[in-house]
């Protein structure tokens, strides 16, 4: 099963459910047989966007209620089983762990930098603040012209809707949590 298919799946039944309706009800409201619901709840059916309409339309629903990323009470992410969304070879890798999309209000990246490289990181928009706790090492980061060293004893915030570079100046490997907040 596809991750929009489960994404069906899981927010057709959380909705039905939310609203105290058995599948012969929704049947009702939307005009989709209680078998074709059944089949989708489960993941085993692949609905036209005809049926997810007549199901949009009979809950009284946006679509993006449909197909968004089902929220969950607990997540846990193994950095060491996923891919970095990006990376340089030898030079830094950067892992999204949490995305903007999960909640519009938040953002969460893991950093590694390897010593004596950097990581060079664009505005973030206006009214984005930014704020970086190490695990491992110290990093460096310049914004303009001043220059912030912090290190695992340290918490940094800055506001982040201008250029700024992280860098490794040590000769150990840094490691750092960084978290970007919309305000």
């Amino acid at each position: 099963m596809d991750y929009l298919s489960h994404n069906v799946a899981v927010n057709l039944k959380s909705i039905r459910r939310a609203k105290g309706m058995s599948l012969d009800v929704v049947s009702e409201q939307t005009g989709v047989s209680k078998s074709m619901l059944a089949q989708i709840e489960k993941g085993s059916a692949n609905p036209s966007l005809g049926v997810l309409g007549k199901i949009v339309s009979g809950l009284r629903i946006e679509f993006n209620d449909l197909i968004r990323t089902p929220l969950r009470d607990t997540v846990l992410i193994r950095v060491d089983e996923t891919v970095p969304t990006k990376e340089v070879e030898d030079e830094y890798r950067v892992w999204t762990c949490f995305p903007i999309e999960d909640n519009n209000i938040v953002e969460i990246y893991r950093i590694e930098i390897e010593p004596g490289k950097k990581y060079i990181s664009g505005s973030h928009g206006e009214k984005t603040r930014e704020y970086i706790s190490v695990l491992e090492g110290e990093v460096t980061v310049w914004l303009e012209n001043s220059r912030y060293v912090i290190t695992k004893e340290d918490v940094f915030r800055f506001e982040s809707d201008r250029d700024h570079r992280y860098i490794n100046e040590s000769k150990e490997k840094v490691v750092f949590m960084s978290f970007f907040v919309a305000y």
